[in-house]
């Protein structure tokens, strides 16, 4: 359903937003074992938070990256969005350049329910809540 470039943006910033305050700020070596990506990979994904401001990278030797702004009014939907574009909201299950109403494909009135619902949830979900399951043991970023 994700991107793994999705996949790996939403885990570096729900890694970033455990991270104790004070100590908020991480380098790409520490997030991508963090998170177990590649490091060239997650940089450039990285790169793509900070141009859509849901990341501020500081550059130098105590330089890194942390969310920027407040993990509780950052929502998962912001995240996809930003990584994957709105495909996911819009788009048909089968990838039909034209699906809708009046001109459905196969599936589409079945994935139109399963999109409205995780829709839903992305858009409802912020950084900080997912962020406090992991803080507390009942979610992990990796096994």
């Amino acid at each position: 359903m994700f991107s793994k470039a999705c996949k790996y943006a939403i885990n570096a910033m729900i890694y970033m937003a455990t991270l104790p305050q004070g100590q908020e700020r991480a380098g790409l070596k520490e997030i991508s074992k963090a998170i177990n990506s590649p490091e060239a990979f997650t940089g450039k994904i990285l790169q793509d938070l900070v141009r859509h401001n849901l990341l501020h990278s500081v550059k130098g030797p105590n330089g890194g990256f942390h969310v920027q702004g407040d993990p509780s009014k950052i929502f998962l939907s912001e995240i996809v969005e930003a990584i994957d574009g709105e495909m996911l909201f819009t788009g048909c299950a089968l990838g039909l350049e034209k699906c809708s109403e009046d001109h459905p494909c196969p599936v589409h009135h079945k994935f139109k329910a399963i999109r409205e619902h995780l829709t839903g949830m992305l858009m409802t979900t912020s950084l900080k809540a997912v962020a406090d399951r992991v803080n507390i043991g009942i979610s992990f970023l990796k096994y």
